[in-house]
């Protein structure tokens, strides 16, 4: 029976886990077809314009990740074999495995159809032991679906998924209150979410490469490098993370954006475009719900960012039209030729839990992305 925890029930160390599938979809596909088991299956349609769901581990060997270009996937590994992408299979695995953890504790967060995270801070299962609470949901999901996770056990969110990446596949790794210090010490920054390669390459000019480094700069220092982030970026380096494990939060938006080596005229967005709406769209494919508006990004060389949105009569159904409203939108950009642009980034919003729900909040009361009316 589901355990219910007292509203009033009060931890001085919380418990979370962090349960990431190995190689889901492509794990999904080798699991069902046994001919794919030990080649290098990559999980996308083929074309121009499509981009890796997923590759299984003898894939990844020679350096095709998720959200890499399909073609590129190719050149990296001719001797692999595509296989389209299934999710209404993926997702009744993900309803299988959801389940599980529901018999664990009711404090699930679902971050994908692959991983989630859960307290069980106050759960009974296994006599309240973290590590055999997760070990033995990994033996469940294993038995019920033939998959195997990983799972990263610590005191928060943040630690918790980097510790399940420690030891993938098949593992898990526990990260202790008393050995938060040492384990983030050595830690490469890059590890921390949210320090992509623009920043990685900004804390490297202040000498900082590893999460130990970090921490020697004092919060001052970081708030006036950083703004808001670098208070972030403190408690991170500190293994502070006081987020709670919100058991339902649906996907409200989803984007991704990249900043230039060098400054760009509008001109010349188009291959980046491109880019960030196929990584947008490999990132929706993680979601039952279901986005109404495409948003564009533009940040300009002096910092001043616009976007513009266009919500259309039919849901987007697939990359390419994301990416057709993306490069359409550049038309509502009236700043002059000359402009440059440092970073532009695609999203969806309006998510729905259904394609037929009402479109709500749309933007343009009238015309296509080239109509007028938006505002910086």
């Amino acid at each position: 029976m589901l355990a219910t925890f007292p509203d009033s029930a009060v931890s001085k160390q919380r418990k979370i886990i962090h349960v990431d599938m190995d190689a889901f979809y492509a794990s999904v596909e080798q699991r069902d077809a046994p001919a794919l088991r030990g080649q290098p299956v990559v999980v996308a349609w083929r074309g121009a314009r499509s981009v890796v769901c997923a590759a299984s581990y003898e894939a990844r060997k020679y350096g095709v990740r998720s959200a890499m270009p399909a073609l590129r996937a190719e050149r990296l590994c001719p001797q692999a074999v595509f296989v389209p992408p299934d999710f209404a299979r993926y997702k009744a695995v993900s309803q299988q495995i959801r389940a599980i953890f529901q018999q664990h504790t009711p404090l699930v967060e679902p971050l994908s159809l692959d991983e989630a995270y859960l307290d069980v801070s106050h759960s009974p299962s296994c006599d309240g032991i973290a590590t055999e609470i997760a070990r033995t949901i990994r033996e469940q999901i294993f038995q019920i679906t033939g998959l195997t996770a990983s799972a990263g056990i610590a005191p928060n969110k943040f630690i918790a998924k980097v510790a399940s990446d420690w030891r993938k596949p098949n593992g898990q790794f526990v990260v202790t209150p008393a050995r938060v210090e040492a384990f983030l010490t050595g830690l490469p920054v890059a590890r921390i979410p949210g320090v992509g390669k623009v920043m990685q390459t900004r804390l490297g000019s202040l000498g900082v490469e590893t999460v130990g480094q970090l921490r020697e700069l004092p919060l001052a220092q970081l708030q006036a490098e950083f703004g808001s982030w670098g208070a972030r970026l403190y408690e991170r380096a500190r293994g502070i993370d006081e987020r709670p494990v919100v058991a339902f939060s649906p996907v409200q938006s989803i984007s991704s954006e990249d900043t230039f080596g060098e400054d760009l005229p509008l001109s010349a967005l188009g291959p980046a475009i491109i880019a960030q709406a196929a990584r947008t769209w490999a990132a929706r494919s993680r979601t039952e719900r279901v986005p109404h508006t495409v948003v564009l990004k533009l940040k300009t060389a002096d910092f001043r960012i616009l976007t513009r949105s266009f919500t259309p009569e039919v849901a987007p159904a697939s990359q390419q039209a994301l990416t057709d409203i993306a490069l359409a939108l550049c038309e509502r950009v009236n700043l002059p030729a000359d402009t440059l642009y440092r970073l532009v980034g695609v999203g969806l919003s309006g998510f729905h839990d259904d394609a037929g729900a009402a479109v709500q909040g749309e933007l343009f009361a009238s015309g296509p992305p080239g109509a007028s009316g938006d505002q910086d």
